[in-house]
């Protein structure tokens, strides 16, 4: 099958600066796009250049299965795509300023031979099947492998290969020496005028090999005062002439670590003193975490040498002062790094499995280090003892008994260990999603953590969204919970907060749900304020709170907002669930009757039949997460649902060969499995004969 997408979108047509250049003076962006244009072969496409919408390859391959629905294009289609995180390749002229990634899926051959060798001028890089391809210009170098200094591109991939470690472990990195003629090149660039927007790039390889001069670094350290006065942090190359400062034990070094702060923790790590290791002491015992992993280096390096020792020593003062519990966290992964890195702790059969995994887990029970610290590596073990465990099975004699009495061992005290403790709620919005599956069922100890952080005045937005969507979607909400948010929601919770790509909804859309579930007086209040024309951010997620106390009025408004094509953002989703509620049955069989529904966009109503699989905690992501444990999960279960009708076992079943836990299980999180990953090969297996009609 040729597929030829049509690219006529406002990110090809919208060509910004280049619109008053000639051709020769044309940006790689308008190059690359024009280039983009022409690809799509047998089997083969490519998705239109990225808008911020798509910021992940997760959002990458999302688009790639909305875009096959609605064009009709077949699901086995090999595809090629770059997200906005890639787009940072261009400068805002759109000429590269680095390596501009192409993500993909389906087949890599195919991908590989339907992008080809670029276009004219440019090369592309293939990475095999496990990576992704690169492009870039092609540049030229002269007899000592050296680029001609106006060579923008040039010195770029020039200065990248310099950057590029031979050896990197968990603390230290390593580089290739310099040439002579590399050497002279780079001090070349030093000796003019100090421009810092670009010299560090030329600073710092010459610094990681120890070889910037006191003349060169003395006069950067003048640029930098000049240019930053009085906000020193904010140039990037501050770091690599603090540690030159600090080995060259220049006067002025203490200085600029004083006013730098808790930013020059990894500079100050690297030269420990007993000056340094008091200023890292006192930034991570205020809580910067970031300090926290340089102060246990210093004091391991200064005063014990026993990482296990050390660690338990600084967990002690992170408790003693009340330290935030993230800086228990940070302190696990100084002493895990420093487990990995010395020989003589580092875990047995380093090359058979990730020696973190199972120091990780022999740290949870190693009576030696204090609770916290305990806890710490207790949460960081979650979903990889399966791991270990196999990996550990390959193993023979003394290594595999040890290791699988280390797993035993953990598995004997985790539930302990873990009771009252959760995610980390103001951390990457990608990591919750991750583990939403471990909260289909709440324990009594998972309510209490999840009530106790929505009375917390110190949880952000995202964490009130992650715990109140759990407590309300589990019936466990209350109104104490209620009355907890309530004094916070004029002033915090009507920020825009985007939920696109999350399972859970705006807070103060579940919030608003809860009190006219609840009858609350503060309902009508709530709903005066969604009933006014601003902010604009609320108009697309308002109709969302009809859930809350529903009704036949609600429910038509519902269905006239979805036949009528507007954007869903979970109203589709939110019909059914209110349907369900309202006729006392399970939101599945309200879905189902929806298949063929004219307005009632198909790859829309795939998504939601497969995310109130289970009601008591509906998957609000906008759209099938292929690789989510939870999405997996619920397309198994409707493919084998024997009470649904065939088309809609046909959806399930659709989802599940789609999903990256055969096709690309790596990209599946929290990690699979080899086991795991064969028990879904199976089950595809047997049911392979299964049609698409059936």
């Amino acid at each position: 099958m040729v597929v030829l997408v049509g690219l006529n979108t406002t990110g090809l047509n919208a060509m910004g600066p280049d619109k008053d250049r000639t051709a020769g003076q044309q940006s790689d962006l308008f190059r690359i796009k024009a280039w983009w244009r022409t690809l799509g072969g047998e089997g083969f496409t490519v998705l239109p250049p990225p808008t911020r919408g798509r910021y992940t390859q997760s959002d990458g391959h999302e688009d790639a299965a909305e875009m096959f629905a609605v064009q009709g294009i077949a699901a086995d289609t090999s595809f090629a795509y770059w997200h906005w995180q890639s787009h940072d390749a261009f400068e805002r002229s759109g000429d590269l300023r680095g390596v501009l990634y192409l993500h993909w899926g389906g087949d890599h051959a195919t991908v590989a031979a339907g992008l080809g060798e670029g276009p004219p001028g440019y090369r592309i890089v293939d990475n095999g099947p496990r990576g992704a391809f690169q492009l870039d210009r092609v540049t030229s170098t002269d007899a000592d492998g050296l680029p001609d200094p106006e060579d923008t591109a040039g010195v770029r991939q020039f200065l990248a290969r310099l950057d590029e470690p031979r050896r990197r472990t968990a603390r230290s990195t390593e580089y290739d020496p310099l040439t002579p003629a590399e050497e002279r090149w780079l001090h070349d660039r030093l000796s003019g005028p100090v421009d810092l927007g670009s010299v560090s790039r030329f600073a710092t390889p010459l610094e990681h090999r120890q070889a910037l001069t006191p003349d060169e670094a003395a006069r950067l350290l003048a640029a930098w005062r000049e240019t930053y006065a009085g906000r020193l942090a904010t140039w990037r190359g501050g770091g690599s002439v603090l540690r030159v400062l600090l080995r060259q034990e220049h006067p002025d070094a203490w200085a600029v670590a004083a006013e730098l702060g808790a930013t020059a923790s990894h500079a100050l790590a690297a030269h420990p003193s007993p000056r340094s290791l008091e200023l890292l002491r006192t930034w991570a015992l205020t809580g910067h975490e970031g300090a926290v992993g340089g102060w246990f280096r210093a004091h391991h390096a200064l005063h014990e040498p026993d990482p296990v020792t050390a660690a338990r020593a600084l967990s002690e003062e992170l408790t003693a002062h009340s330290a935030p519990e993230a800086t228990q966290t940070s302190l696990l992964n100084a002493l895990r790094e420093a487990a990995v890195d010395e020989p003589r702790t580092r875990p047995f059969a380093a090359d058979a499995f990730s020696p973190l995994l199972l120091a990780t887990i022999r740290f949870a029970t190693d009576d030696r280090l204090p609770r916290p610290l305990r806890v710490a590596a207790a949460k960081a073990a979650t979903d990889t003892a399966g791991r270990v465990r196999e990996a550990a099975g390959r193993l023979t004699g003394d290594e595999a008994a040890e290791a699988l009495a280390a797993v035993d061992h953990y598995e004997a005290v985790r539930d302990d260990l873990l009771a009252g403790t959760g995610p980390d709620l103001a951390g990457y919005v990608g990591g919750l999603g991750d583990i939403w599956h471990r909260y289909r069922t709440l324990s009594p100890a998972d309510v209490q953590w999840l009530r106790a952080q929505l009375a917390d005045p110190s949880t952000g937005l995202q964490g009130i969204a992650f715990c109140l969507e759990l407590l309300y979607a589990h019936g466990e909400a209350t109104e104490a919970d209620l009355q907890a948010l309530l004094p916070r929601w004029k002033k915090e919770l009507t920020k825009q907060y985007r939920t696109t790509y999350t399972e859970w909804r705006h807070p103060l859309v579940t919030l608003t749900c809860l009190a006219l579930d609840r009858e609350h007086p503060a309902a009508a209040d709530l709903l005066a304020w969604w009933a006014k024309p601003k902010p604009l951010w609320k108009d697309p997620v308002r109709l969302l709170t009809h859930l809350g106390a529903p009704d036949e009025a609600k429910a038509a408004e519902l269905w006239e907002f979805i036949v009528s094509g507007g954007d869903d953002t979970g109203h589709l989703m939110t019909w059914v669930l209110l349907r369900a509620r309202l006729d006392g049955t399970h939101p599945l069989h309200v879905a189902e009757k929806l298949i063929g529904e004219p307005g009632v966009r198909a790859y829309v109503l795939d998504r939601v039949l497969l995310g109130v699989a289970a009601p008591a905690q509906p998957l609000w992501h906008y759209a099938i997460d292929p690789r989510s444990h939870s999405w997996w999960r619920r397309a198994q279960e409707v493919a084998d649902h024997p009470g649904l009708s065939a088309g809609a076992r046909a959806i399930g079943m659709k989802a599940a060969r789609g999903h990256c836990v055969t096709r690309y299980p790596d990209q599946v999180r929290p990690a699979l499995t080899d086991g795991q990953v064969a028990e879904a090969h199976a089950w595809l297996a047997a049911r392979a004969g299964r049609s698409a009609a059936d």
